[in-house]
């Protein structure tokens, strides 16, 4: 082999040599310029994924801690539903122990009127013996007389007056318990349960249909016993007597009154069931 050839050769090879390493450099930088490029993207797509885990988490929290607040809230005002259902069953309560000191004072004071009549007989009758002449016997014994009439008026208490006309009622004798609340309006007006019996006394003609005096008699409820707890009732009945009595335009006059003016009771939802029904 010649010089020349030999030569030649060995520089193909030496080039071809320094060639390779060359190739696989430029292709090594071109992998790792594209796994930078795919490092950064990632990182990048790290970056915003944590970004909304991030947020998820914040609305995660603010979620629990709104559920947190809404059971909180929740377990409150149960208990302040339960506080005021103990409440108002105490005050119903003590609603009821008054109304039963109201009637024991009524009968106590008949009872007192009953001796104080009773005080004047005796003195009527000492001073009819004293008085020894037949004129002032006379006049004595008219005065004692007068007193015993006014004993016997009121032989029985308040209460088991009132007690006897509500059995009636409540049994159907709609013209006995009448007489009896009556009687007890005529005898016991001044008493705490005078309300209730002009009340009934509405009731009974309700009962009978005597819708015109049904009307009157609640009516005297409003008027003469303002105050009572009977009037949102009363009220609520003279709406109901005239829609019986197919006055249905004074019908919706008195059950929107109940609903203004005894908003939040038992009548005003019943006059609102009633107006639905009817039309307002």
């Amino acid at each position: 082999m010649t010089t020349k050839p030999f030569l030649a050769i060995t520089s193909f090879l030496l080039l071809l040599a320094a060639c390779v390493p060359q190739a696989e450099i430029v292709k090594i930088s071109t992998d790792m310029s594209e796994q930078r490029e795919d490092t950064r993207a990632t990182k990048d797509q790290v970056m915003y994924l944590q970004k909304r885990l991030d947020i998820l988490d914040a609305n995660v929290k603010g979620t629990v801690d709104m559920q947190k607040a809404l059971a909180d809230y929740g377990a409150k005002s149960d208990q302040l539903s339960t506080d005021i259902q103990i409440l108002q069953g105490k005050l119903e309560e003590n609603n009821f122990r008054i109304a039963e000191v109201a009637q024991k004072l009524d009968d106590k004071s008949v009872k007192i009127a009953e001796l104080n009549v009773r005080i004047e007989e005796l003195e009527a009758k000492v001073r009819l013996s004293n008085a020894g002449t037949p004129m002032a016997a006379t006049v004595q014994s008219g005065t004692a007389s007068d007193s015993h009439k006014k004993s016997t008026l009121k032989t029985i208490e308040p209460s088991e007056a009132y007690r006897q006309a509500k059995n009636d009622f409540d049994k159907g004798n709609y013209d006995l318990a009448l007489a009896g609340f009556q009687n007890y309006i005529v005898q016991f007006s001044d008493t705490s349960l005078a309300a209730g019996a002009q009340y009934w006394i509405g009731e009974c003609y309700a009962s009978k249909k005597d819708f015109t005096r049904a009307i009157e008699a609640f009516g005297l409820v409003i008027t003469s016993y303002p105050r009572s707890e009977k009037v949102p009732g009363a009220k609520l009945k003279i709406g109901l007597s005239y829609l019986n009595a197919k006055n249905t335009e004074k019908a919706r006059e008195y059950l929107n009154k109940v609903i203004k003016e005894h908003h939040g009771t038992a009548e005003a939802d019943i006059a609102t069931d009633r107006l639905s029904k009817i039309g307002q």
